[in-house]
């Protein structure tokens, strides 16, 4: 259901090191330059994660209650993610654990303030 989802930022090159780097942990790369931002992902079939200049050119924001989940494949990924997004500049919203019985995810929010999650089931 979801095609994708889009982050602000007020700094898109430092952005996009982040974003390079990190989401290169679960295998995604840059598959758009739109100018204003880039689309990340596997492939152009599957739901995409923008980053970009609000188009409207006012500064981006951080909109609170919204977070950005990256679902992976194992525990060890998301201890692998959610320990680069720190070493990256990022900062801790929720170290990586279980949460509950079958859900485990580290929380993060980038070098803009936006929270992202990164998480398994079972």
């Amino acid at each position: 259901m979801i095609g994708y989802v889009t982050l602000g930022t007020n700094d898109l090159p430092r952005a996009a090191a982040f974003y390079d780097a990190l989401l290169a942990e679960i295998g995604a790369k840059r598959l758009m330059d739109y100018g204003r931002g880039y689309s990340y992902g596997e492939s152009m079939d599957q739901p995409t994660l923008g980053i970009v200049t609000p188009y409207d050119t006012k500064p981006a924001t951080v909109g609170n209650g919204v977070m950005v989940a990256l679902g992976v494949d194992s525990r060890a990924t998301v201890d692998r993610v959610y320990r680069k997004a720190l070493e990256l500049g990022g900062t801790d919203e929720g170290a990586a654990g279980p949460r509950g019985e079958n859900f485990y995810a580290g929380y993060f929010r980038d070098l803009d303030g936006n929270k992202l999650s990164v998480f398994c089931l079972g």
